[in-house]
């Protein structure tokens, strides 16, 4: 019933949102009358009534043009392989020079790939990007099978041999696991089309390090509290309806609460930003909250088991990791250079837990490491932002193009 109850809270909030554009339109003509005080007060409240709820549609990502040298080229968005519950996405520039290819591993953690749409940006004038584009899995149909941790790494692997020699992975958050998990499997089969080099970015490899909130939570109960309080059933108004999944309402209810005062305060600042005219200032936080927002599910599989093998298990610290029952060991990665880079303030995943895959990948030579600290930032600075932009960003840049 949990979903049911979600569905008929998302109906409200859209009759929410239809009445605060009916005020809106209301008002405005007022807004340069001598009523236009309470009219603004009024057309406020109902812009801030038109962003009611959550949202299950994929947001854009909007870059239809970057600068590549001295010249602005197109990008289009071009899938490469589909399938399910992904799509390897393609972000296509008309360039003369051949440019190091890099597969953007997105988290599935309630979020749209689209998060990533900063990160992919500051990418594009150096590098030829493709992103892994997650379906909401309450859009696939229950015939199409499940989608468990197994299936996120067969996806990596598909998409890189899809990329061809030469590709680099760049992980940013949970999906840093899936990276060196792939990457260990296909160097256990010598397969030619392992990465170059993979970067990862943010990403609980050793949750034991410093545990936050978050680990202590996931520890906190036995993998059943979850199953049973967490992971609901689509209902039939979906075209997945049936299958079990955790729903991208919680997670991102989780995230508000974990800084319930700093969401506050925004929504706050951005009443005030309609009722002065602050335009700019009221389409950043627009904008922030139109991707934070838009959520997806996760299948019910996957999500269990990373929370058992990585949150409570450690089946990757303890490089027992298996794939498809058999033992996966990081020391066999020997051709993949690694870079881990960790934010100073994370307060998801804390300083140590990512830089733990150097301990992990024993078959690497010191010369194919490296590490950044990014000092004053937390999670989402770690890939975002101006310090990404400015400070590490070129040394990410860099060491791609070392082991291009």
């Amino acid at each position: 019933m949990m979903y049911e109850a979600f569905d008929v809270q998302s109906d409200i909030a859209r009759q929410t949102r239809a009445w605060g554009r009916v005020i809106r339109d209301a008002t405005a003509p007022f807004a340069d009358s001598p009523f236009g005080g309470p009219a603004k007060w009024w057309s406020a409240g109902a812009r801030m009534m038109m962003r009611a709820g959550l949202t299950f549609t994929r947001p854009s990502y909007g870059i239809s043009r970057v600068t590549v040298g001295n010249r602005e080229v197109p990008v289009l968005e071009e899938p490469v392989v589909a399938t399910p519950f992904g799509t390897l996405l393609r972000f296509r520039k008309d360039v003369e020079t051949e440019q190091p290819k890099v597969l953007v591993l997105a988290p599935l953690s309630g979020h749209f790939a689209t998060l990533l749409r900063g990160t992919i940006r500051t990418l594009l004038p150096d590098h030829d990007v493709y992103i892994t584009d997650w379906h909401n899995a309450r859009d696939v149909p229950v015939s199409e099978g499940r989608f468990g941790f197994d299936d996120y790494v067969d996806h990596v692997v598909r998409f890189v041999e899809t990329m061809g020699e030469g590709t680099h992975l760049l992980a940013v958050c949970q999906p840093a696991v899936q990276a060196l998990a792939a990457t260990a499997v296909m160097a256990q089969s010598k397969n030619r089309t392992q990465p170059r080099s993979m970067t990862l970015m943010a990403g609980p490899v050793d949750c034991r390090v410093s545990p936050t909130s978050v680990n202590e939570l996931a520890t906190s109960k036995p993998i059943e509290w979850f199953e049973q309080n967490l992971i609901a059933t689509v209902p039939a108004r979906h075209k997945g309806a049936g299958r079990k999944v955790y729903p991208g309402f919680m997670q991102v209810s989780a995230f508000v609460a974990m800084n319930a005062k700093r969401h506050s305060q925004a929504h706050s600042d951005l009443f005030w930003h309609y009722m002065n005219d602050e335009a700019e200032k009221a389409t950043a936080l627009e904008t922030f909250y139109d991707e934070y927002f838009a959520v997806l599910d996760l299948t019910a599989e996957f999500y269990l088991e990373t929370v058992s093998k990585v949150f409570q298990t450690y089946d990757l610290a303890r490089n027992a990791l298996t794939y498809r029952g058999t033992p996966i060991d990081m020391g066999a990665i020997r051709r993949t250079a690694l870079m881990t880079v960790e934010g100073e303030r994370d307060d998801i995943c804390s300083v140590g837990q990512t830089m733990a895959a150097h301990d992990l990948c024993t078959g690497l030579a010191p010369h194919m490491k490296s590490h950044h600290l990014q000092a004053g930032v937390g999670h989402y600075g770690v890939f975002s932002g101006r310090k990404w932009e400015g400070q590490t960003y070129p040394l990410v840049r860099n060491f791609i193009q070392s082991h291009a």
